[in-house]
C-alpha cells in the first residue's frame, strides 16, 4: 500500500492529503487535495483563481513542473479598451506595499488548470475525491487562521470589502475583523467546487464560471474575457536543475524567476567559507542574495525573454562570479512523498488579492496583474496570453535512495527560505525541523535603497546597509513545508513554526 508524508500551510490540509492517501492516492493526489485546501481555506492569502506550479519527480524518470501561473488577459479586445478598472491602494503590509486591485488587476487564472493537468498524468485517485475534503469543509466552516487574520488586518478593509458576500464572511456585523479561530463560511464556494469535482476544469475555464467571472471583471472595465479562459493551458515543461554534492534539485524553469533565482544562489553558495554559519559564511550569504537579487530586478523581472537573461546569470555563476556591483506575496504550499519515491510540491498564489469575487460564486479573483513588485509594467503588461513574472519555486532534491519535497510561501523571500533550508539541511546536515527553524535574513531590494532583514541569533557581520533585525521569527520570512523519504530511514515532514503548518504520515 502507499504511504503518503505530507507538510503543508494547516492542519486541515494535511488532513485532506491524508483523506485521499486513504483513498488509495499517491503523493501526487495528496499534494493536489492540500493545495485545494489551502487555495480556499486561507482567505486572503491564497485563492483558487490564481496561479500555481506543481513540480513532480518520478523515481527513474526526468523531473517536470507544470506551469499554471496567470496569463495577461485581453484576447479579442482592442489594445485601447486595456489596461482599465484598477485602483491603487497602499497597505503597511511587509513595511509598506503598493498594489493594484479591482477588476482591472485581474489576471487570466491558472490554478485549476495546472492541477487537473498533474492529476491527470500523475494522479491515480478519483477526480471527486481530491475534492471531497475541501468541500465539507467549506460548507461547515472552517477556522480563520492567525497568518490570514494578520494579513486581513492589513488588507480587510483596503482590498476585501469589494464583496458583499466576501468582506461579510470575514467580518462582523460591525465591520470588524472577526478574531482568529472563528468560524468562516463562504457563500456559494463549496457549490462552486462541487460543480468543479463534478465537470472537471471545463466548468472553470468554459462553463458558468467563467462567464460569472467575465462578466464581473467585463461590468469593473477589467480585460478578462471568455477567450482568455478558453484558450488557457497548463505546460509540463523540463524541471531546472542544479547538482549540490551528492543531491540533484529540480525547480521551476524559465519563464517563471523563482527556480532560476534558487539555483543561482544554491551555486554560488556550494562551497562556504565555513561548515557553519559564521561571519564569514553570513558575509557570503549577504553577498550572494544582494548580487542574485539584483540582477533579477534588473534584468529578470522586465527581460523579453526571461530564458535568455536566466541563461546569463546561469553562465556568470557557473564560472565562480557573482553579477555585477549592486547599488547600496502571498503564497501557500505543499511538499508530498511517498514510498514508491515519488515526489510533488506545489506552490500558488493570488497575488495580493483584487478584492473581487463575482456573484454566486463564492471565488475570490486574482490581482497578479497589479502586483507591481513582480509586474512593473502594471495592468497595460503585454502581449495577451503571456505569463506573468513569479517567484514561485516548488522544488524536489533527490539522491539515491532519497526524495525531499520542498517549497515555500512568501513572494521575493521565497527563493531566499528555500536556500537557506538547502544550505542548512543538505550541506550544513541539519534535520528538517532544525533546518526550518534556524534564523534567516533576507536582502530586501524592492526600494530605493537595499536593506538586510534579519531574524534575532545571528551573528551578523558589518555591512554597508541598513539592518533591521526582527526580536522572534517572523512569517515574512516564509513557511517552509517539507517531506521527506528514505529507504532506509523511511518518512521524515516538517512544516515551518513561522507560520500555522499542517503535517501528516499516512498509515500502512
Amino acid at each position: 500500500m502507499t504511504r503518503v508524508a505530507v507538510a503543508t500551510t494547516s492542519q486541515h490540509a494535511a488532513d485532506a492529503a491524508r483523506d485521499v492517501a486513504a483513498c488509495g492516492g499517491n503523493a501526487v493526489d495528496c499534494a493536489l487535495a492540500a493545495a485545494l485546501m489551502t487555495m480556499n481555506t486561507e482567505p486572503g492569502v491564497c485563492a483558487l483563481a490564481g496561479s500555481a506550479y506543481v513540480t513532480v519527480w518520478k523515481p527513474g524518470s526526468d523531473p517536470v513542473t507544470i506551469d499554471g501561473n496567470t496569463a495577461i488577459p485581453g484576447l479579442g479586445l482592442q489594445d485601447e479598451t486595456r489596461g482599465r478598472g484598477a485602483t491603487s491602494v497602499t497597505m503597511r503590509y511587509g513595511g509598506g506595499i503598493r498594489t493594484l486591485i479591482g477588476p482591472g488587476s485581474v489576471a487570466v487564472p491558472g490554478s485549476l488548470a495546472a492541477i487537473e493537468l498533474a492529476w491527470q498524468r500523475y494522479g491515480q485517485a478519483q477526480w471527486p475525491e481530491l475534492f471531497a475534503p475541501t468541500i465539507e469543509t467549506t460548507r461547515r466552516g472552517f477556522p480563520l487562521s492567525a497568518a490570514c487574520h494578520y494579513y486581513l488586518g492589513y488588507s480587510g478593509e483596503a482590498v476585501f470589502n469589494r464583496s458583499d458576500d466576501g468582506f461579510f464572511a470575514l467580518h462582523e456585523a460591525d465591520g470588524s475583523l472577526r478574531e482568529p479561530g472563528s468560524l468562516i463560511v463562504i457563500p456559494h464556494l463549496a457549490d462552486s467546487l462541487t460543480a468543479i469535482a463534478e465537470d472537471g476544469a471545463r466548468f472553470f475555464y468554459d462553463g458558468e464560471l467563467a462567464t460569472a467571472m467575465t462578466a464581473h471583471v467585463e461590468a469593473g472595465g477589467g480585460a478578462l474575457t471568455r477567450q482568455d479562459l478558453a484558450q488557457y493551458r497548463a505546460v509540463e515543461r523540463p524541471s531546472l536543475s542544479v547538482d549540490v554534492g551528492p543531491w540533484s534539485i529540480a525547480s521551476n524553469p524559465p519563464p517563471a524567476i523563482g527556480g532560476t533565482t534558487l539555483a543561482a544562489m544554491l551555486l554560488a553558495c556550494s562551497k562556504l567559507p565555513y561548515p557553519d554559519w559564521r561571519r564569514e559564511s553570513l558575509s557570503r550569504l549577504i553577498a550572494v542574495q544582494r548580487a542574485v537579487l539584483d540582477y533579477r530586478k534588473q534584468n529578470l523581472d522586465l527581460a523579453d525573454d526571461v530564458g535568455e537573461a536566466a541563461a546569463e546569470l546561469w553562465n556568470m555563476v557557473q564560472s565562480g562570479q557573482l553579477p555585477g556591483a549592486w547599488t547600496s506575496a502571498s503564497t501557500v504550499h505543499t511538499s508530498a512523498v511517498d514510498n514508491a519515491g515519488l515526489g510533488c510540491a506545489v506552490t500558488a498564489s493570488s497575488g495580493y488579492g483584487s478584492g473581487e469575487m463575482p456573484p454566486g460564486t463564492g471565488i475570490w479573483l486574482n490581482n497578479c496583474l497589479g502586483e507591481l513588485e513582480l509586474n512593473r509594467r502594471g495592468v497595460e503588461a503585454g502581449p495577451a496570453g503571456a505569463r506573468l513574472p513569479s517567484n514561485m519555486a516548488p522544488s524536489i532534491a533527490r539522491r539515491d535512495g532519497t526524495v525531499l519535497a520542498i517549497g515555500s510561501p512568501g513572494a521575493d523571500r521565497i527563493t531566499t527560505a528555500l536556500h537557506q533550508f538547502l544550505v542548512n539541511h543538505l550541506q550544513l546536515g541539519m534535520s528538517l525541523e532544525e533546518a526550518i527553524a534556524h534564523p534567516r535574513l533576507h536582502v530586501d531590494t524592492s526600494g530605493n535603497e537595499d536593506q538586510l532583514m534579519a531574524e534575532a541569533g545571528l551573528d551578523l557581520p558589518e555591512v554597508d546597509i541598513p539592518v533591521q533585525v526582527m526580536e522572534q521569527i517572523s512569517m515574512y520570512f516564509g513557511g517552509v513545508a517539507a517531506a521527506r523519504f528514505d529507504r532506509v530511514e523511511g518518512f521524515g515532514v516538517a512544516a515551518d513554526p513561522r507560520r500555522e503548518g499542517g503535517t501528516c504520515i499516512s498509515s500502512a
